[in-house]
């Protein structure tokens, strides 16, 4: 028990505010939370100032005031950091058109290095997950629960392949400032990270959810770029494995990513990404597409939806859709795998 700092009322552990003059428990906390979120918007350092708005949404009562202020400063700080995360295509500096020939290969240079930066700090983070003790067995012990079916090439490959899936969440999560775990492995089944979504932020919650078939897809993409260079039958097989299980997180159901997505999605946005399944079907006959048509067909027709949904969401889900459904017709020779 503590004892009201105003009316001297005894309060309860579990409540965040007096129950009789309403005095917010953690006032003085809160004081410096916002005054520390307020300096790092003020810094551009938009994460870390959601981080301090979501601690200090967490010391609030949900039915007062000042947690409906709280909510609208993060709902539009998340905004501006959705907006900032959006990458464009860096202008074609004038000396490139000057230099002939040799500007061409230099601006060429001068692209890529986008891409190395983009590299090293997303290699930094996927490194850092690795550093974690849980994630770290809970790979081991799935390695060796599919060595004993595939072989160890294979159980490594997929193992590799889902953890860049999860820590596409955990970047996501992390630019939206939503603490989140490193990926712990469930042998057999897969792995899971704990975080929390909040209320009101279907936008970010979406962004979170297609982060990891994104990341997913650039892993299955690497897969098959290795055996397009190798010819070794097996990373045809890792790459084809890889995208067929990124399109089934795709599905909108649950708490897997497809049903995270669709919660940013209006009605005639859901019927887009239906047609677009379908479509897909029609094109490889993955019969894991018709499941999927039909689940964003029921989530479309009945369900609570958005009046206005999220455009790129829907241009996200369904790239996904197209390129982790061509990525699953990939030819895959007889004895691949063991």
């Amino acid at each position: 028990m503590t004892r009201c700092s105003q009316c001297g009322t005894d309060i309860a552990p579990s409540l965040l505010a007096c129950p009789v003059c309403h005095t917010l428990v953690h006032a003085d906390a809160l004081k410096r939370l916002a005054s520390q979120a307020e300096a790092l918007t003020g810094a551009g350092r938009l994460a870390d100032a959601l981080v301090a708005w979501r601690t200090a949404l967490d010391l609030l009562p949900s039915d007062s005031r000042q947690y409906a202020a709280v909510s609208g400063s993060i709902a539009e700080l998340s905004q501006r950091a959705d907006a900032a995360g959006i990458t464009r295509e860096p202008a074609r500096p004038a000396w490139a058109a000057r230099v002939g020939a040799l500007g061409a290969v230099a601006l060429l240079l001068w692209k890529l290095k986008f891409v190395i930066a983009f590299v090293l700090t997303k290699g930094k983070l996927l490194l850092l997950g690795l550093t974690k003790g849980t994630t770290f067995v809970s790979m081991l012990l799935s390695v060796g629960v599919y060595w004993t079916a595939w072989g160890w090439k294979f159980a490594v490959g997929l193992v590799a392949s889902i953890y860049v899936h999860e820590m596409g969440h955990v970047a996501m999560l992390r630019h939206f400032g939503i603490p989140a775990t490193a990926p712990m492995f469930i042998p057999g089944i897969g792995a899971v990270i704990r975080s929390r979504f909040y209320p009101n932020e279907p936008v970010a919650e979406a962004r979170v959810g297609l982060a990891g078939p994104i990341w997913g897809l650039g892993a299955a993409g690497a897969a098959y770029l290795v055996h397009l260079a190798t010819a070794d039958p097996f990373w045809a097989a890792l790459a084809r494995f890889g995208a067929w299980i990124n399109l089934f997180n795709l599905l909108p159901v649950w708490q897997l990513d497809g049903g995270h997505a669709f919660r940013a999605l209006s009605r005639s946005q859901r019927w887009i990404v239906a047609a677009v399944l379908g479509g897909m079907w029609f094109l490889t006959t993955e019969g894991l597409l018709v499941v999927l048509a039909l689940v964003a067909a029921g989530r479309a027709w009945g369900g609570a939806a958005p009046t206005e949904g999220d455009g790129r969401t829907v241009w996200e889900y369904g790239l996904l859709a197209v390129t982790l459904g061509m990525l699953t017709r990939i030819p895959v020779p007889p004895g691949a795998l063991p």
